[in-house]
């Protein structure tokens, strides 16, 4: 992320996040993650010293809530986010391009990992043919029930792929939205994954 946070650049964007209102240490990183699309989360070693700055040259200023402590922008903070104005709109305008940069790495990523299965399920369909094309090999026609077992092998581990997928996605949701690069990347997947499966089944 330095790119992106360069001197002072996190900094700045703390109190931009301020300027909407008071927020506690987790509040803001979540807003962070938030903004990156999920594909960044600062650290609380990261946040929690630069506001301690902020709060040693006055711009934010500080209240318990509770066991947490809330930060809000004071009126030099405000003036100096105003002072800063154009400099924000770059910080803002590099992290969509970070995002961007994430979430094509990320597919990137994804696709190489794919081509590897594909890859793996076309070697295991071949080595399967070869076997079948074998002169002892007994045609799986002839075996039915065989047939009826690797079916119901094969929708068992489908519906427990899908159970297992659901309660995490529904976890997750429990404590935050699904986010726009995670979603695209699970659309991503699950079509590529289709694709091997039915290709595999081709061979």
């Amino acid at each position: 992320m330095a790119p992106v946070f360069a001197h002072g650049a996190l900094r700045l964007y703390l109190l931009a996040l301020l300027e909407s209102g008071p927020k506690h240490g987790y509040e803001l990183i979540k807003a962070l993650k938030e903004r990156f699309g999920g594909t960044y989360s600062p650290s609380a070693g990261t946040i929690y010293p630069r506001l301690g700055k902020l709060e040693e040259e006055g711009l934010v200023a500080t209240e318990s809530a509770g066991r947490r402590t809330n930060y809000h922008i004071t009126a030099s903070g405000i003036a100096e986010l105003n002072r800063r104005r154009d400099e924000l709109a770059g910080v803002e305008s590099e992290i969509s391009a970070s995002v961007r940069r994430l979430a094509d790495n990320l597919r990137e990523d994804i696709r190489s990992n794919m081509r590897g299965l594909r890859a793996d399920l076309a070697a295991t369909a071949e080595a399967a043919r070869s076997a079948a094309l074998a002169p002892d090999f007994k045609m799986p026609g002839r075996f039915p029930a065989e047939n009826q077992r690797s079916l119901k092998e094969a929708e068992m581990m489908l519906q427990a792929f899908r159970d297992e997928l659901r309660a995490e996605l529904r976890t997750h949701v429990g404590r935050e939205p699904i986010s726009p690069v995670a979603l695209e990347t699970l659309r991503t997947v699950l079509e590529q994954a289709g694709a091997s499966i039915r290709s595999s089944l081709r061979l």
